[in-house]
């Protein structure tokens, strides 16, 4: 079992994309052809499962680290930087409208 498991490892990214579904059909086809046993199935399937998920979750966190650098390097304001300004327009806005009220006067 040692060897399938490190094939089905080994598959890499491909992993990240297959469904549980899938993952069982592939397990169960290893069952009927003997190249695995029944009892081992469930534990493969449930690591194969594990592996995926766990490469998923790194893929995210390159991918979200890339673009953040990207985003950084183009100079585009964060969502802290927008909600600053926001802050700051409505300050001047209340600012422009006070001294509009002291003029009518």
């Amino acid at each position: 079992m040692s060897d399938l498991f490190k094939k089905a490892i080994s598959l890499g990214l491909g992993l990240t994309v297959v469904s549980k579904e899938k993952v069982e059909k592939i397990v169960d086809d290893l069952v009927k052809r003997g190249e695995l046993a029944p009892d081992e199935s469930k534990a493969l399937v449930n690591r194969l499962i594990e592996r995926g998920e766990e490469e998923q979750s790194q893929i995210k966190s390159i991918i979200y680290d890339q673009v953040k650098r990207v985003l950084s390097e183009l100079d585009v304001p964060s969502e802290n930087d927008v909600a600053s300004l926001e802050q700051r327009i409505t300050a001047l806005e209340m600012k422009v409208a006070e001294l509009e009220g002291t003029r009518s006067e």
